[in-house]
């Protein structure tokens, strides 16, 4: 991803926002708003954001994953195979 060719400065913003909008949505690359020369805003089409959104999340889940396992805060495949197995028996027995 290039910024340096989806930069504007904010009067473009003010002046020809839903050119800027459909620029976003049509090529899924950010466009940073610039305001006195300095980056100060990211216009992004809401689909590109929220997969972002989700990878962050995603990575975020693993970290956590990660740090339980090393603290042990973790059980064995075969453990929770059997726990579920245990507790499809109980539902059965239910039904």
């Amino acid at each position: 991803m290039d910024l340096t060719t989806a930069v504007e400065p904010v009067t473009t913003l003010k002046t020809r926002s839903a050119e800027l909008i459909r620029r976003a949505r049509d090529s899924g690359q950010p466009i940073v708003i610039t305001q006195n020369g300095r980056p100060a805003a990211v216009i992004q089409d809401v689909e590109t954001y929220q997969k972002q959104r989700n990878a962050l999340l995603l990575l975020k889940l693993m970290r956590q994953g990660e740090d339980d396992h090393r603290q042990g805060r973790s059980i064995s495949h075969s453990r929770v195979k059997a726990h579920f197995r245990r507790k499809l028996k109980e539902l059965e027995q239910r039904v």
